[in-house]
């Protein structure tokens, strides 16, 4: 059994070496000794040479980590997983993000989960996700480190190592639950992602819409044996209550641990109380449609299946959407023509005379009345993100970058690339059979967590 510890070291610059020493550093007091097939999960949620640049752990972390398994540990199979964000090609992630470049010139071999073999795994905790999709590599991980980048975010508040577990599905089920059931998900994937060391990149953290966020200096690295633990200090370090962050009271009521900083060894050569002190000016938009500058008016409806707030899905869809068209063109928002976006079944009226109005979801509608001057409706449980590009985006009168022609070559090329590898997995080796302690690692937590370790 091991103490829960969270270890918080001053870092200000991306230097290796620097790094290279707080991470090991780290790894000793922790008394983690990596071994086996090793899986690092950095997070490569978006980029985009362009204008998306802080969204992903940044390459010296990364190299600054496998430096630290080789020298120190002697570590010979290490592998980069992820499947990136939005349902787009991961692979155009890690080439807009030069993780193919970092791969490359570490000598690590860098998969996207989604163009792996899969084996169905059961899970034991969740309450929604009773199996899950999992791919080789992960699979077959007998150490796995979590490298997330600290940011905010337009849904949970903030992302961190538990967040980081939606990169563990696969395009085929990273979209099932998220809804208003988001919170749970995130949880029931924890059984499965549940990493043995956590590196999180807060030398510089991220604002605003968490995919394409803007960039925040923050000077810390956050090294931790539980990821539980680690999310507790973080939200503590981004000003959030944890009692109040409801993935983290999901994790409690399940068993995952406690959120109380007394029942958390916290050490290092910088405070709580201190990054939480640069963190509180810091005002991150998107999280609250409402407070964005810009004539279109927002109707938050419910799911109707459910009757709640679907914030994880229609919500979750046009923050982000507006978010990366912000991002992308300054000011986009500020310019818009006037009218009304409905998200899920709104109760009460919709008056936007000679306006355009969004119904967006495939359940939105109006109790009430609506009056506009043209009504659209894009359907969807959550709605696709390109439909809200192609098709809503040019209603208020937005750039859209979708319509790049560079964003969307991309797009072309890479989703064909992502078909053709998807082709081939049927005539690659088969995942092998895990023996008993192999499947003891990949559910670490089916019993309490303090004696998961």
């Amino acid at each position: 059994m091991k103490k829960r510890k969270v270890i918080l070291r001053k870092c200000d610059t991306y230097d290796v070496n620097l790094l290279s020493g707080i991470i090991r550093e780290g790894m000793e007091e922790l008394g983690e000794r990596p071994k086996g097939r090793i899986l690092i999960k950095p997070n490569i949620v978006t980029a985009n040479k362009g204008y998306i640049h802080h969204s992903f752990t940044a390459h010296a972390v990364m190299e600054a980590m496998v430096s630290v398994l080789r020298q120190t540990f002697d570590a010979k199979t290490i592998t980069m997983g992820e499947s990136g964000g939005i349902g787009l090609p991961t692979r155009m992630f890690f080439s807009e993000s030069d993780y193919y470049k970092l791969a490359k010139r570490i000598e690590i071999p860098l998969v996207d989960f989604n163009e792996e073999q899969t084996r169905e795994v059961p899970l034991y905790r969740a309450k929604l996700h009773k199996t899950l999709l999992l791919a080789k590599s992960l699979y077959e991980a007998d150490y796995k480190i979590w490298m997330p980048k600290l940011k905010f975010h337009i849904v949970t508040d903030f992302t961190n190592a538990l967040k980081l577990n939606i990169g563990i599905s696969t395009h085929k089920e990273r979209f099932l639950y998220h809804d208003d059931r988001l919170h749970e998900k995130i949880v029931d994937l924890l059984e499965i992602g549940y990493p043995h060391l956590i590196v999180t990149d807060a030398i510089t953290i991220g604002r605003g819409f968490e995919s394409s966020p803007y960039p925040e200096h923050l000077g810390a690295i956050i090294i931790a044996n539980d990821p539980v633990a680690s999310d507790v200090v973080a939200s503590h370090i981004m000003n959030y209550d944890p009692e109040k962050v409801r993935f983290l009271v999901e994790a409690r009521d399940r068993g995952y641990g406690s959120l109380a900083l007394t029942d958390i060894e916290v050490s290092g050569d910088i405070t709580i109380d201190e990054l939480a002190n640069r963190t509180r000016p810091i005002y991150s938009p998107f999280q609250n449609l409402h407070e964005l500058d810009t004539p279109i008016k927002f109707y938050e409806g419910i799911n109707k299946n459910s009757g709640n707030p679907c914030y994880g899905g229609c919500v979750c869809s046009i923050k982000g959407v507006l978010g990366t068209a912000e991002k992308k063109f300054e000011g986009n928002l500020k310019q818009a023509k006037k009218g009304g976006i409905v998200m899920g079944y709104y109760d009460g009226d919709v008056i936007h005379p000679g306006e355009p109005v969004a119904l967006i979801g495939t359940c939105a509608g109006v109790s009430g009345k609506l009056e506009a001057g043209k009504t659209i409706h894009i359907k969807g449980c959550p709605v696709k993100v390109a439909d809200l590009m192609f098709w809503m985006l040019p209603r208020f009168s937005l750039k859209s970058p979708a319509a790049d022609l560079r964003n969307l070559a991309l797009l072309i090329y890479f989703s064909i690339i992502k078909l053709l590898m998807q082709l081939t997995i049927p005539f690659r080796p088969k995942a092998k059979i895990m023996t008993e302690k192999q499947t003891e690692t990949i559910h670490r937590c089916r019993q309490e967590p303090d004696t998961a370790h």
